[in-house]
């Protein structure tokens, strides 16, 4: 199927590794020109790379997006090369805190980095869109924003906010050709990830391969449906059909992609 991407620029912030790498290696896939973001210029030079290996068009913009200066920088490297029409708010943190150990300056902190940076992007980019008339702006939020656990409380609590802000924005973006939508992936396969339950593993007694780790730390840890984790390229997948002309009828909605882990109408 052709998601009419060619031709379309887009911005993923938070994309020198992980599951951002994978939103923006997808999109330079369907023929988006994309422009890799990330604190780290070396890391975020790699990917910017592979994607031109793989014969596709990649900028780079180096920023730290929760503060003013370092968005605006990231904003001045992204548009110089043309309008953005696909902005991906994927940057953020998870800083493991329990509610006895994270203080308030965490609490602000962690709502710094992962709902204002999404805020100033918005800020400097969707204005650009206005003047096509056209553009996409998907927030990366979570199953936790919905049913959080006791655990990293300050973390949800942001997820909550990223829901809730693309909502407020779609009804902002009524009538002008501009979606907002979110995408909440359940817990998701990166290389960390894989890295930190191997280590966990021989303590919880999860088994030696990875099919039993995997599968029994999830079913410990993140019960879903499907009983595994989910794949970097199954979250770009719906971040795909959300960028493209294919989704001009959806706004102000969730895709959850979670194996089932979330249940209800939400």
């Amino acid at each position: 199927m052709d998601l009419r991407l060619t031709g379309k620029r887009a911005l993923v912030t938070g994309s020198s590794s992980g599951l951002g790498a994978a939103i923006a290696k997808a999109l330079a896939d369907e023929g988006a020109d994309v422009v890799v973001h990330g604190r780290d210029r070396t890391r975020t030079e790699a990917v910017a790379k592979a994607v031109r290996a793989a014969g596709g068009g990649a900028a780079v913009a180096i920023g730290d997006l929760a503060t003013d200066e370092g968005a605006a920088a990231v904003a001045a490297a992204a548009l110089a090369g043309g309008p953005i029409d696909i902005l991906v708010n994927n940057a953020g943190a998870y800083p493991h805190a329990s509610w006895k150990e994270a203080t308030a300056a965490d609490w602000s902190r962690t709502y710094e980095i992962n709902v204002v940076s999404a805020v100033r992007m918005i800020l400097r980019v969707v204005p650009r869109m206005h003047e096509r008339g056209w553009g996409r702006v998907i927030q990366i939020g979570g199953g936790l924003a919905l049913q959080p656990g006791a655990d990293l409380p300050h973390y949800t609590a942001t997820l909550a906010a990223r829901h809730n802000l693309t909502v407020s924005l779609a009804r902002e973006l009524k009538g002008t050709g501009i979606t907002a939508n979110t995408v909440a992936p359940g817990a998701i396969l990166v290389d960390s990830v894989q890295e930190l339950l191997t280590g966990l593993a021989p303590a919880r007694g999860w088994g030696e391969t990875w099919a039993e780790i995997e599968r029994n730390a999830i079913e410990e840890l993140a019960p879903n449906d499907m009983g595994r984790m989910g794949r970097p390229e199954e979250i770009a997948a719906a971040v795909l059909y959300l960028s493209g002309p294919l989704a001009d009828y959806v706004t102000g909605t969730t895709l959850r992609v979670d194996g089932g882990a979330i249940r209800g109408v939400h």
